[in-house]
């Protein structure tokens, strides 16, 4: 989940909304890749969730992290919520799940440098605490009482919002888990193109990510339940998004999509304010129940536009959202598999070429068919592990084009298409054979 947002004045004209966005046009040059990951804290003695306050707690270790390594607290009402570090930050997720937000960097190898950093320094602390992290896609055990709560007002407003909307809101928010990659785009066009593609193989990425086969200490019936939580989340602000494959895309056709989204909250003087089910639109006008004749600044949109979820989203960059969390080799796969796919044209018109012909109940199909049966899925005549092959191989291409030598960070993905095994399969097969149907048993042999 994003930190409230800064800057802007009052939006006088509908326009300075697309103008913001608009504004993360960059030249190819200064293109970079910012990767975002999750993890489950637990305690290694008890294999419950790691509390907000205490010894041994998510508490303890931010502070540890700001007085150790030169990390800036971020506070909400007197608590610490997260930490700053040279355009990276560390947050949290409602249930506790600990999100390093890295900066934006020029190649999958400063990515991966800063990842083991952060693994490093948290590792460092946490395993004198007694405390291990488990990055997948779905808490394999925990129940929705046993969580922790983040002092955030945010997640109180939005856990109020998930229990009238949608059926597995409050699960999305406390007990899953992903790693996603950030990305740039050079002109309205070419963000068009990016998105395009982003939405319609999504579903390849969370079949191949899949790692959330187990949920409250049973199978669950799925290679990726997380996918399958986004599906019951809330329509009005999820999906695969019909309407950015229909003539006319561009970036005011996705803020008049934004615009139509519910809100959640305005933030003002460190305090969220309820608006939840309320419009953007009215606040445009002066009209929002929440704040009576004030008008929204670009920061409140800002805010708003963080309050989306589809499988890709557009900020001022775009967002590659479909994955479970995974091992440390995974979470370095996604962003190479993007760059791969999306910054080298002659792979993103490729992928096209691939995607171009699907029409929308295709696209859905196979983001049911990714969440239940991963690699093994299909719609509309297509084969997703036929599918990942095909894609993997234009990624490397595109990687190659950059000579970078970061065809290497693709290895995991190309093994797991190879074989046609993800991550969630080799779980399920351990659960079968060796954990003799202990779920649990995945706290110890996935942990990071």
């Amino acid at each position: 989940m994003s930190i409230p947002q800064s800057g802007g004045g009052t939006i006088e004209r509908p326009e300075q909304m697309v103008e913001y966005i608009a504004e993360g046009c960059k030249p190819k040059a200064e293109w970079r890749v910012g990767t975002e990951h999750e993890k489950f804290g637990f305690l290694t003695d008890t294999l419950q969730p790691l509390p907000y306050d205490g010894d041994r707690s998510i508490r303890a270790l931010l502070e540890g992290l700001a007085a150790r390594f030169g990390w800036s607290r971020i506070e909400e009402g007197g608590q610490i919520i997260g930490l700053a570090r040279g355009g990276a930050s560390v947050s949290l997720e409602p249930g506790g799940q600990f999100e390093l937000s890295g900066a934006p960097l020029a190649t999958i190898a400063e990515t991966e440098a800063e990842l083991r950093g952060h693994l490093d320094e948290v590792a460092s602390l946490a395993g004198p605490m007694g405390v291990g992290f488990l990055a997948m896609g779905a808490a394999p055990v925990w129940s929705h009482e046993t969580m922790p709560r983040m002092p955030k007002g945010r997640y109180r407003l939005m856990t109020d919002y998930m229990g009238r909307v949608g059926t597995h809101g409050t699960q999305m928010m406390y007990r899953t888990c992903t790693v996603q990659a950030n990305l740039d785009f050079a002109s309205e066009a070419d963000m068009v193109q990016k998105l395009r593609v982003a939405l319609a193989l999504q579903p390849v990425a969370t079949a191949l990510f899949a790692a959330s086969p187990f949920f409250e200490g049973k199978v669950n019936g799925h290679r990726s339940w997380r996918s399958r939580i986004w599906r019951g989340l809330d329509d009005a602000r999820t999906g695969m998004l019909p309407f950015v494959f229909e003539d006319g895309m561009g970036f005011e056709r996705w803020v008049d999509w934004v615009l139509d989204v519910p809100m959640y909250f305005v933030y003002r003087d460190g305090v969220y304010i309820d608006a939840l089910g309320q419009s953007f639109r009215d606040f445009l006008k002066g009209r929002l129940p929440a704040l009576p004749g004030e008008l929204p600044t670009l920061s409140d949109f800002a805010d708003h536009l963080t309050t989306v979820f589809p499988e890709a989203r557009v900020k001022r960059f775009i967002e590659m959202r479909g994955a479970d969390a995974g091992s440390t080799g995974m979470m370095l796969a996604l962003p190479a598999f993007w760059v791969g796919l999306m910054y080298d044209q002659d792979a993103l018109d490729a992928a096209w070429d691939l995607v171009k012909g699907w029409d929308a109940e295709t696209r859905e199909g196979l983001r049911v068919a990714a969440s239940e049966r991963a690699l093994k899925g299909a719609a509309g005549g297509v084969v997703l592990g036929d599918l990942a092959r095909e894609v993997l191989e234009i990624a490397g291409a595109g990687l190659a084009a950059r000579g970078l030598d970061e065809g290497r960070f693709l290895d995991p993905l190309v093994e797991i298409a190879t074989s046609g095994e993800t991550q969630a399969d080799r779980m399920l097969a351990a659960y079968e054979g060796d954990w003799a149907g202990e779920a649990a048993r995945v706290y110890h042999d996935w942990r990071l």
